[in-house]
């Protein structure tokens, strides 16, 4: 009788070790320098890439400024200036009613608690749990994006699939001090390596403890026996 596989816990840790030594600077690359500009970038990251939001944003945070500049604008004037971005006319329907509750309802400050965040329209907690943690810097949760979900998935960290499950289970494993961090190692790595389409499994530092591995068969944390 074989040796039992390492747990949740322990699989959990020496992945969030390994991603660490592989990716020591990973943090969020979106481009803010206040919280108002961090909660419209990242409602415009909803797939969308980073990189294409932060070319948008150089001149859209020129433009407008305060919550008030958006929730007066002409909306399609503001879907002009982000129609590079993907469903751009809805994205900016759901910035402009933001502002307006936070111009209305919160004195036109970016709210700092979970309930408020998440009371404004097309926020969610994904989005919440960002601004808070860059913005507030307050660690309630946990980010799960579709590189969080897709990598804890595949490694067999969670067998969820609604984001709200996974973030539950991912902070029962991990400690509160890697929430954030975990977030930023899973996006560096998913863009890394382990892509949707084609990850590059032989290139891939989680290769012998993740069972989706598509080379040689991968093997137990604790027993060095082939995963089931």
């Amino acid at each position: 009788m074989g040796k039992p596989h390492a747990s949740r816990d322990d699989q959990s840790s020496e992945l969030v070790d390994r991603l660490q030594s592989e990716y020591p600077d990973a943090t969020i690359s979106l481009d803010f320098s206040n919280r108002l500009e961090l909660l419209v970038a990242v409602i415009l990251s909803a797939q969308c890439t980073d990189e294409r939001v932060n070319a948008v944003t150089d001149t859209l945070f020129e433009t407008y400024e305060t919550p008030a500049e958006y929730a007066t604008a002409d909306q399609e004037e503001v879907a002009e200036a982000i129609n590079s971005i993907t469903y751009y006319n809805n994205k900016a329907e759901y910035i402009q009613r933001a502002c307006r509750q936070i111009r209305d309802e919160h004195d036109g400050e970016v709210p700092d608690t979970m309930a408020d965040l998440t009371e404004l329209h097309g926020v969610g907690r994904k989005t919440a749990n960002v601004v808070l943690q860059h913005g507030h810097e307050v660690v309630e949760g946990i980010v799960v994006d579709t590189h969080v979900k897709r990598l804890t998935r595949r490694l067999g960290v969670t067998e969820a699939e609604r984001p709200e499950a996974i973030e539950t289970e991912l902070m029962e494993l991990l400690p509160r001090s890697q929430w954030q961090e975990f977030t930023h190692l899973c996006i560096s790595h998913g863009r890394a390596v382990c892509s949707a389409r084609n990850p590059d499994c032989t290139g891939c530092v989680l290769a012998d403890i993740c069972p989706s591995e598509k080379g040689d068969a991968a093997v137990d944390l604790a027993s060095g026996e082939p995963w089931d």
